[in-house]
């Protein structure tokens, strides 16, 4: 027979133990309701924003900013349809939002056009309801090539209707494949988006990723937490001193 301080000892493990249980249940539930309801943490895999967003960065995206649609949910359950609380996207706003053909992969866009509106590029021009959006041309946008080489890419400043300014490089001038295209008709409900990478960026002009529905919008991309080069490793910390881009931390997303 245990003696009453054995006795003790293990009732205060299995109580230790519970405890322990309960705090990482609770440490989980409170995670999973601010991924949910408040910010996603998300990276940047492509460079199909550059020069706003580079391979390496990574960022929180306001889940609320839109309303909440089953997307919100990690995996995209069918709990409902369409949208709660819903506030549609403003044009220049950059949005995470599930890829329509597959309703599963994440993309991040700019947002480009509106429901109803007209677009269409023009001789790398972008025209929104037939009218041309303005753009002027600033210093060059260092790169780098296949080789590692420094190189020097077009860039300019693009100003939306609503008055929304920001950069855009165009790596093949103005006769890159989506330079020149058909006019889009944005049906209601639904957005167009496009990558700042005019020549590098797979979005609303090529018919694999389309018009986005309203439903299909993750959240709004706010603010970089954390940036790393392109190619290295965020959990070497050791090489943090010489690979994270320490200017681009904490900086908001326009």
């Amino acid at each position: 027979m245990k003696s009453k301080a054995a006795r003790d000892k293990g009732a205060k493990d299995e109580g230790g133990v519970l405890e322990t249980i309960k705090v990482v249940v609770q440490a989980l539930l409170i995670a999973l309701v601010i991924r949910t309801l408040l910010f996603q943490p998300f990276n940047i895999p492509s460079g199909s924003l550059i020069p706003t967003l580079l391979i390496g960065d990574y960022l929180f995206v306001s889940k609320y900013t839109y309303g909440y649609s089953k997307h919100s949910v990690p995996f995209s359950p069918p709990l409902f349809d369409g949208r709660v609380w819903a506030a549609e996207p403003k044009r220049g706003d950059i949005a995470v939002f599930k890829l329509p053909t597959d309703n599963s992969t994440d993309y991040i866009k700019r947002v480009i056009g509106l429901p109803g509106d007209r677009i269409q590029m023009i001789n790398g021009i972008l025209h929104i309801n037939n009218v041309p959006v303005k753009r002027e041309r600033i210093a060059d946008y260092v790169s780098t090539d296949n080789w590692g080489r420094s190189t020097p890419v077009i860039q300019y400043r693009e100003t939306l209707p609503n008055g929304v300014s920001h950069e855009i490089i165009e790596r093949e001038g103005d006769t890159g494949t989506f330079d020149n295209t058909p006019v889009f008709l944005v049906p209601p409900g639904h957005f167009f988006m496009m990558g700042d990478n005019r020549d590098n960026s797979l979005d609303s002009r090529d018919r694999s990723v389309g018009f986005v529905p309203f439903e299909n919008f993750v959240g709004r991309a706010e603010i970089i937490f954390f940036s790393i080069e392109d190619g290295a490793s965020a959990w070497r910390v050791w090489e943090w001193p010489w690979t994270v881009r320490w200017n681009r931390l904490f900086s908001a997303i326009k």
